[in-house]
């Protein structure tokens, strides 16, 4: 079984093609593959790292409880990307400090921590690999924690919607909780945002209208004036302000 799934890991992570004989044969015989459905928990906090997990297919988010009872997005997990919290442990021996749950139906090749240890120290490839993935994550998560401390709720909600493509699949639930605020909060924005002519909702979706104008509110800068708001320059009514949270 592992020998037929070692193509698709190898897809997923391109470092471990090219190994030695003995490496191969280790690899093939100890790795497990784990098939999880959406919904399913893959890890919680301060559980321990079984071992070094490779995504083949689907799509693991990654979350921490915050002390409101709110759970703040970190990032998620998909083929050829790295679970730096998995990464840690496994360097550092230590528990998870975050959660990750199935979005979609998973298929998981979970690398034993010994295997994964030696990979490291025999196989230069594979451990460049490893820490170029976990720079690149650990350079967006203190991107994170820069818009979660910093940037007002409209230039987080921007970003969020970006780079989705047209249509967003996503509930203004699922937006708060990925930007660990209020389903309120998000939904006033959404609204303010339709009423501007940036977006138009739908159940369950946000349609983008005007991504340049997202594009400029998420890095800060004020998006120029439409038809609507110059009307509402002439008639004196503003919009409010955001809110950071």
């Amino acid at each position: 079984m592992n020998e037929a799934v070692l193509p698709r890991v190898f897809a997923a992570m391109p470092s471990l093609q090219g190994l030695p004989a003995d490496l191969a044969r280790d690899l093939a015989a100890q790795l497990t593959v784990v098939r999880l459905p959406g919904g399913t928990p893959v890890f919680r906090e301060t559980d321990s790292c079984p071992g070094f997990p490779v995504v083949l297919q689907g799509r693991v988010r990654v979350m921490r409880s915050l002390d409101n009872g709110r759970e703040l997005h970190l990032y998620d997990v998909e083929p050829g990307e790295s679970c730096v919290m998995s990464t840690g442990c496994l360097l550092g021996t230590t528990p998870y400090a975050a959660h990750g749950q199935c979005i979609s139906d998973v298929e998981l090749a979970i690398l034993p921590r010994p295997l994964f240890e030696r990979l490291l120290a025999e196989h230069a490839p594979f451990r460049a690999e490893v820490f170029s993935l976990f720079t690149d994550r650990l350079s967006r998560l203190m991107e994170l924690v820069e818009a979660v401390g910093f940037q007002r709720l409209d230039q987080r909600l921007a970003a969020a919607l970006l780079g989705k493509g047209q249509r967003v699949e996503a509930s203004h639930e699922q937006l708060a909780q990925q930007l660990a605020v209020s389903r309120e909060s998000v939904s006033r924005q959404l609204k303010h945002f339709e009423e501007r002519g940036w977006v138009q909702l739908g159940r369950g979706s946000v349609s983008i209208l005007d991504p340049r104008a997202l594009r400029q509110l998420s890095t800060g800068h004020q998006p120029l004036a439409t038809a609507d708001d110059a009307h509402s320059n002439v008639t004196g009514v503003t919009a409010a302000p955001s809110p950071r949270h």
